[in-house]
């Protein structure tokens, strides 16, 4: 933890586009402070992007200091009594003094404008967050300790947090989120009322709670943040599937936990992420959310065998599907739910290619399988290694390393990313005379799977191939035949 800088400091460090806002609302006569998580940061020796601000204004006042100050406005959330507005590059938000109630069996806020900052400031999630600095004269005001909870590490709630999470149950959420991105722990008190208050979270958006998780798990520490879940009974509301990973370990501990094996992966996954001109910049939500998702479907398929062994058969396909009905209730979007559910589906493939070996055919399906999605499968499979057995997992690294050189020589000699027929539709229709429809794409399928057993194979060859095919077909002797 940093100490704030003085006054003279902040004015050099902070955007002056906050100073020429403060002056506007002074000179109108109102209060305006900097609030959040922009004086949080300071703290944590970082200026925020995000530029929130509290005053005693009230909407309508609020648009009337800065018309024809700002470049655009928005009054969306003016029933919260926020205005949002743009300036130069900077996107700003300013929020009425808030003292709101809740409906305890609804989702939103019963709207309360306060009258002073105090009050404001007590409504807030945590204490980090209820600390606010005065404008212009950057005044800290923290009376909730917020600077205490920064040094100790601690996540507090400003009042009691039962009924904090009472109010709010989305804020249960965001504690193990700040926990993930801060790499903070929540004080006793937090953890005992999230455990407490578990259904609660039933009330919130699904859209809320997938946004708070998408934060969680682009975290700096998303284990800690998962563990919180877990461990307090929410990810049994949320993310059941994650919960239901641990499994109990048989008592000859042949098989390993599969809650931890899956934490594991999730980090050696962020490990290998790239920079933002790499192709899996990080913090990347797919290949993250694919490594701690890509077990899920072994609690279905556990089997325990004669032999005393056990086998999750099949828990790659169980699982994609688990994913994409999970990620569904969470209203993720298709793109995204798609490519989660597709890297927990092929997670297993490369199993067996140190044993057996790949033929070329082998290698250009799992390239065209994944597709745009080689890159997180690359290091989903990587990741997936967590054994301690140090022959194990470097025969593995050696199998994968040979595969990957194995793609690189079969995609200098093929254009591997955009294997296609050598005959395309329009071609397939002149050939054998026939109209758009299923026979096409079955057509075109048999060519594509030729060119993926064979390799290029030429046009005048693909074209021979793909008579010889459709003598065989009943659309073609119904044609001889006039049936």
């Amino acid at each position: 933890m940093h100490a704030l800088p003085s006054p003279d400091a902040l004015r050099q460090i902070l955007p002056s586009v906050i100073f020429d806002l403060a002056d506007r609302f002074v000179a109108a006569g109102h209060e305006l402070s900097l609030v959040g998580g922009p004086v949080r940061d300071l703290y944590l020796g970082r200026v925020s992007p995000d530029l929130d601000f509290t005053t005693s204004a009230r909407p309508e006042e609020t648009i009337k200091v800065i018309s024809g100050w700002a470049d655009n406005i928005w009054d969306v959330g003016r029933e919260f009594g926020t205005i949002a507005l743009k300036k130069g590059e900077h996107t700003l938000e300013v929020t009425t003094y808030r003292a709101d109630a809740y409906d305890s069996q609804s989702r939103k806020p019963i709207v309360a404008f306060g009258d002073n900052l105090h009050d404001d400031l007590f409504r807030r999630d945590f204490t980090m967050n209820s600390m606010a600095l005065r404008l212009p004269q950057l005044e800290l005001v923290d009376p909730f300790d917020g600077v205490s909870s920064l040094k100790d590490q601690s996540i507090r709630t400003p009042g009691a947090p039962d009924v904090s999470f009472s109010d709010d149950p989305l804020r249960m959420m965001r504690a193990a989120r700040f926990a993930s991105q801060l790499k903070i722990e929540v004080s006793a008190e937090v953890r005992q009322a999230m455990s407490e208050m578990t259904d609660r979270i039933d009330i919130i958006s699904a859209e809320r709670v997938r946004d708070e998780l998408v934060k969680l798990i682009n975290g700096a520490d998303p284990r800690a943040g998962i563990n919180l879940l877990v461990e307090t009974g929410l990810a049994d509301k949320v993310l059941p599937e994650v919960s239901a990973l641990r499994l109990e370990i048989d008592e000859h501990h042949r098989h390993k936990d599969v809650y931890q094996h899956s934490l594991t992966v999730l980090e050696q996954a962020i490990a290998l992420e790239t920079d933002q001109d790499g192709p899996v910049p990080g913090p990347n939500f797919v290949l993250r959310f694919a490594a701690l998702m890509h077990d899920i479907g072994k609690p279905a398929t556990r089997k325990f065998e004669p032999n005393g062994a056990v086998s999750f058969r099949h828990h790659d396909v169980v699982g994609s599907k688990l994913v994409k009905a999970r990620m569904r209730t969470l209203r993720f979007d298709k793109e995204t739910t798609k490519a989660v559910a597709r890297l927990v589906e092929l997670h297993m493939r490369f199993y067996g290619y140190g044993d057996a070996g790949w033929t070329d055919s082998a290698v250009r399906r799992y390239v065209t399988d994944a597709g745009d999605l080689l890159e997180h499968l690359h290091r989903l499979t990587r990741s997936d290694v967590t054994t301690r057995n140090r022959k194990k997992s470097d025969r593995l690294a050696f199998a994968y390393d040979d595969l990957e050189e194995r793609i690189a020589q079969i995609a200098e000699q093929e254009e591997l990313k955009a294997i296609r027929p050598d005959l395309d539709g329009q071609q397939i229709m002149a050939l054998l005379g026939i109209k758009p429809g299923p026979v096409v794409g079955r057509a075109y399928n048999f060519l594509l799977e030729l060119r993926l057993d064979e390799g290029p194979l030429g046009e005048e060859v693909a074209i021979e191939r793909l008579r010889a095919w459709w003598k065989e077909q009943p659309e073609a002797q119904e044609a001889v035949t006039g049936e």
